[in-house]
């Protein structure tokens, strides 16, 4: 699997696992740190381990496993590192404060198509 199809497979498992208003952002001509960043909102803090669950266990499927994962005992959010691509799980609250998309506001929005 290359890049791109990795990322899409993570936003379709976000979109499935019921993640709210999930987007891609572009960072590769603003930032070194990472390609990518893929930002989604959970309810309430099992549906934010329930989707943080669902991600690994789809990108393990593929022999893809986290450098680093971040938050996943008690907090509203979770990140998941894969190096070219930071997962961000948040709880509404959470997103609303930190703002991710507003913060890196120079990066392009993608938006992936997905099968239901």
């Amino acid at each position: 699997m290359d890049y791109n199809q990795i990322l899409f497979a993570a936003f379709e498992v976000v979109v499935r696992a019921k993640g709210e208003k999930p987007i891609i952002l572009d960072l590769r001509e603003i930032t070194v740190i990472t390609d990518y960043f893929l930002v989604t909102s959970a309810k309430n803090s099992i549906h934010l381990k329930a989707l943080a669950d669902a991600v690994i266990e789809k990108m393990e499927a593929h022999n893809i496993t986290p450098q680093r994962i971040e938050g996943y005992q008690g907090t509203g959010w979770i990140l998941l590192d894969y190096g070219f691509m930071v997962i961000h799980l948040l709880t509404k609250e959470e997103r609303e404060f930190y703002r991710l998309e507003q913060l890196w506001h120079g990066a392009k929005i993608l938006t992936p198509t997905t099968q239901s």
